[in-house]
Order: structure tokens, then sequence, then C-alpha cells
């Protein structure tokens, strides 16, 4: 009895072992097909560009130029433009994230806690600002940055983002959910609607800007 209990747990085991090795195979060559892009370009990157070219393509360079890299961030004028890229990047990125916060907060502030006509009617509109692809305003929007004067600038970058409708969709829907009894005690003690949403929302409120920053 107990030899025979042995050989099924054998049998099982083996079993386990071969389906593990299919597995790990599977996943090894699953990998390998993923990072080969990855692999494919770093090692290209270090190959004169003759060299990529190159049928059967050596994967492993005969040389290491490391001084592409350099010369990929000076450019081939030596103005630096790489760097310069990353720089502007980085401008327009933190102008847009800290803009689109404040008037979101704004927006989404006004139509969850005043009650005035077409307050509805206000919201769908935005909302429906959702549905339109960003290739159907593209070239309106540079067209209007022309007509403006601020292509090619800073403020031709910003100003077209500088409120996005799902960010508004977002703090309303928070702002909804914050007691109206806080804002009434603020108001009876004084506080006006811009201190109120100066000094309450900012520390109660940090979660949802952060988040509203991460998804866009």
């Amino acid at each position: 009895m107990s030899s025979t209990l042995q050989r099924k747990r054998n049998k099982i085991h083996r079993q386990s072992l071969i389906i593990d090795i299919f597995i790990w195979v599977f996943l090894i060559l699953a990998a390998l097909f993923i990072l080969a892009p990855t692999i494919f370009m770093f090692t290209a990157s270090l190959m004169p560009a003759n060299d990529i070219l190159k049928m059967p393509y050596r994967w492993i360079p005969k040389g290491f130029y490391w001084q592409n890299y350099w010369q990929g961030i000076k450019g081939n004028d030596g103005s630096f433009i790489y760097i310069r890229n990353i720089f502007n990047s980085l401008i327009v990125a933190s102008v847009v994230a800290a803009t689109t916060v404040i008037f979101s907060a704004l927006a989404g502030f006004g139509l969850a806690k005043y009650h005035f006509k077409g307050r509805t009617l206000v919201f769908m509109i935005i909302m429906a600002t959702m549905m339109i692809p960003f290739e159907a305003i593209m070239i309106p929007l540079y067209l209007v940055t022309t007509k403006l004067g601020i292509q090619d600038s800073y403020a031709g970058l910003i100003a077209p983002f500088l409120v996005n409708a799902f960010g508004v969709f977002l703090m309303r829907q928070y702002f909804i959910t914050f007691p109206d009894e806080i804002l009434d005690a603020a108001r009876i003690d004084g506080a006006s609607e811009l201190m109120i949403f100066r000094t309450i929302f900012p520390g109660r409120c940090s979660p949802i800007f952060i988040k509203e920053r991460i998804i866009k």
C-alpha cells in the first residue's frame, strides 16, 4: 500500500516538475522576446553607424563607442539641444501641472459648492469636451496660437493645457463629498470665499490633487 502511494507521489512530482520546466522555458523565451528590442537599441547605440546595418547583426559590438552618447547630447551643431529640450519639457510640464490643479480645483469647487442657474448644464458641457479627441483640435489649437503670436514659445505650449475637463470632473466629485458645515462655520467666522478655498482645501484635498496629477 505504501509503495503504491509512493509511486503516485513520484508520478505527481514528475508531472509537476515537467510543468514547471515548460513554464520557466516559456517565461525565459517571452522575456528574451520582450527585451530583444531594448538590447538591440543599447548595443546599436555603442556601434558606429555603418555597423548597425551590417548582417548578420553583431549583438556584441567590436568596440564600445561611448562617444556616441556625448555626440547625441551635444548635437551635430554643438548646441546641446538635447539638454535644452529636457529643460524645456521640465518647464512646460511643471507649469502645466501646477496651473491645471489650480484651475481645475477652482472650477470644481464652484460647480460643487455654489448653486446657480445652469450649473448642471455647464458641467455637462465641460464633460462633453472629453469626447473630442485631441487630434480633432490639434490643428485649430496651432492656428489659434499662431494668430495670437505665441507659437514657438512657452506660452504657446502651456496655454492650451491650463485646464482639462477630467481634472474639473475629478475635483468636483471630491468637493461634493466635502462637508458643507465646515464651509458654513468658516463663513460665520468671517472668512471670505477666497480665504476658504486658500486655507481649508490645500491641506484637506492634497490627496486628490496628487491623484489628479498622477492620472493625467
